[in-house]
């Protein structure tokens, strides 16, 4: 018995140039079984190595601003990534990050940093000043989950270069006493 090839035509015919294909969602294409679970095995990776992830949600932006944010924080070696919420929540499986998979709901975007914790969000704080549509939803830092409060009271905190540089102050003080003491 031979079955008639019943598909939509619009899933089977060409899109127009300039135009997205069929079944093109959000400005994302649909992806198949093994490129899902590939971005799953990626995202999984980063969350696990991540010191911080932040989870925002960026509505209304334009692309030069999204591009300006980006490349603020590829300067200080933070990715941001706009997610599928079910890819995301599954790939926090196992990870630090699972507590926020409740939070993956409507656009999001995740923030991760892999060496300062205070760094991201210190971005993240000084480019929502003049955005209403970009908010803070939640955050894991090192392990504990934060709410947006939370993020803004850590983008306060001295970062990484700071502390080593209050700390290398802190050192060198008695030297330095000691040397003025023996140079009278």
């Amino acid at each position: 018995v031979l079955v008639p090839d019943v598909r939509s035509e619009a899933r089977t015919s060409e899109a127009e140039p300039g135009m997205a294909p069929a079944g093109a969602k959000g400005g994302e294409f649909d992806l198949n079984r093994t490129e899902k679970e590939q971005v799953i095995g990626e995202l999984h990776e980063k969350m696990a190595r991540a010191k911080t992830a932040i989870v925002a949600e960026p509505k209304g932006l334009t692309v030069a601003v999204v591009t300006e944010l980006r490349k603020k924080l590829r300067d200080a070696k933070v990715e941001y990534r706009v997610v599928k919420n079910t890819l995301a929540a599954r790939a926090a499986k196992g990870t630090t990050l699972e507590p926020l998979a409740e939070k993956f709901v409507g656009p999001t975007a995740i923030v991760m940093s892999y060496d300062d914790a205070v760094v991201p969000a210190k971005l993240l704080v000084e480019f929502m000043k003049d955005r209403e549509n970009f908010a803070i939803r939640t955050a894991v830092v090192e392990g504990k989950v934060i709410d947006a409060k939370g993020v803004a009271a850590l983008a306060k905190m001295p970062g990484l270069p700071e502390l080593r540089a209050q700390i290398l102050a802190t050192i060198n003080a008695p030297a330095a006493k000691l040397a003025r003491v023996i140079a009278t």
